[in-house]
């Protein structure tokens, strides 16, 4: 039998960032102050974010060196591992070759690390001592706690109130590296006293949570602020997975036709998908479909619009121009909390109406069916936001059976699901229900889009 497994050495960690703005057909429409809609300069950002990471988030520049010290903290656990998933391919009997570059490995056990110790050591360059932050499953909070540990950096997390009583062992893991956990909204803030006040049950979405931690980064001189997905800096610093797994897929000797990641705020789809897409443009490379697979219950780009939208629920961050369902709209609790966010990052949607990208959205039974038929096959649960990728992948491979083509599928498992098998649990008992896409709520919300030119 051929490898199944592909591993690169350590010196083949990628020593720069890749960023997709250098090779974009069409230039990203630029971010919107809130208060005067006129294009944002990097002093409008000083408040909330180290200068080093606001000029990345503007950059053009198609490779951004990756610092020494980053890299050396990378050497804990990448080069992630390829897998060829041989066992999940005879189990579905597709003549597809099926492939997974697994972020499972990190120490917080998913892709978020990669961004979360770079943003760590820049603040810290800066002379930062604390970082606030927003999280929907825990993968983020955790991620950043970790960095935050290694580079001296108190960490307060704001964490969605239905994933932090979903997902108890995500607040323990935040405390373990030292970070301050706590139920979003909470009393803490102003944004959050706004909430409670209107809906005392409220169960948080990534929305509110991104008001409070913004919200703290605004108002304390000793904190700035940290974001776990969305803008072009945190997609730029994912493409560590891509750019390996280009290497690793030379190694099996093939090349994806297709290239799939789950997408909530898009930063694990666009560090696997933004390198081959990079490369296409470029006529490198040929052209790779890419599939982000977001949830039924929040479609952001299947369902929602492009425009103007704000980041978070009460209006103080950038305007950015995305597929949105409306700043106000709040997503079923979906145990994949991660995807529970009403926007997609900017760059992923402009590729997305660029045509580069294919949106598909799926529920969660048959995601969760997906994970349970992988975790069987190939021995990993994956988490639940990753089985949405497990899901199109089979898709994919099912497809390709019948339709009797041999097809290359890449897909990202971002992170592993030993932290969320109470999710698994009421799967496996028949609990857990599907959400359908709530339009009368997003056409409300919707109506709450700010007025841009």
């Amino acid at each position: 039998m051929s490898d199944t497994k592909y591993l690169l050495d350590e010196s083949r960690i990628p020593k720069s960032w890749y960023n997709i703005a250098a090779d974009l057909p069409k230039p990203l429409a630029p971010p919107l102050h809130p208060g005067t809609g006129q294009p944002l300069g990097p002093d409008d950002l000083a408040p909330l974010f180290p200068m080093a990471l606001i000029l990345q988030e503007v950059s053009a520049e198609r490779e951004i060196e990756i610092p020494e010290p980053v890299r050396e903290v990378y050497r804990l656990w990448r080069p992630a591992p390829l897998f060829r998933a041989r066992r999940l391919e005879r189990a579905l009997d597709t003549p597809a070759h099926i492939y997974y570059k697994y972020e499972g490995v990190s120490p917080a056990g998913s892709h978020k690390p990669n961004t979360a110790v770079a943003q760590a050591f820049y603040n810290r360059e800066e002379g930062v001592k604390k970082l606030s932050t927003e999280t929907g499953a825990g993968q983020w909070g955790s991620s950043l706690a970790f960095a935050g540990s290694l580079f001296g950096i108190e960490v307060l997390v704001y964490m969605v109130k239905v994933s932090y009583h979903q997902k108890p062992y995500r607040r323990t893991l935040m405390e373990t590296y030292g970070a301050t956990c706590l139920a979003s909204p909470t009393d803490t803030t102003q944004a959050g006293r706004a909430i409670l006040e209107q809906d005392p049950d409220n169960p948080g979405s990534l929305g509110i949570a991104i008001s409070e931690a913004v919200e703290v980064a605004a108002t304390r001189d000793d904190t700035k602020y940290s974001l776990g997905s969305v803008l072009n800096h945190v997609l730029l610093h994912q493409t560590v997975i891509g750019q390996e797994a280009m290497q690793q897929m030379d190694m099996a000797g093939e090349y994806p036709d297709v290239v799939i990641g789950c997408a909530g705020g898009g930063s694990n789809f666009a560090g696997l998908a933004f390198p081959f897409i990079g490369a296409a443009l470029r006529g490198d490379r040929p052209k790779v479909r890419a599939v982000a697979v977001e949830p039924a219950a929040c479609p952001t780009m299947t369902k929602g619009v492009y425009a103007y939208d704000f980041g978070d629920t009460r209006q103080l961050t950038p305007l950015l121009k995305m597929h949105t369902l409306g700043h106000t709209f709040m997503p079923p609790g979906v145990h994949a909390g991660g995807l529970r966010y009403h926007a997609m990052a900017p760059l992923v949607s402009h590729l997305v109406e660029l045509g580069e990208i294919t949106p598909i959205a799926v529920h969660q039974n048959p995601s969760f069916e997906a994970g349970v038929q992988f975790a069987r096959a190939e021995g990993i649960v994956p988490a639940p936001e990753s089985t949405h990728a497990v899901r199109a992948a089979i898709d994919e491979a099912l497809d390709a059976k019948e339709k009797g083509e041999k097809r290359v599928i890449l897909f990202n498992l971002s992170g592993h699901g030993f932290l969320d098998l109470a999710a698994y649990e009421e799967y496996l008992a028949g609990k857990l229900r599907d959400f359908a896409y709530e339009e009368e709520k997003v056409k409300e919300a919707l109506q709450h889009l700010p007025r841009v030119g």
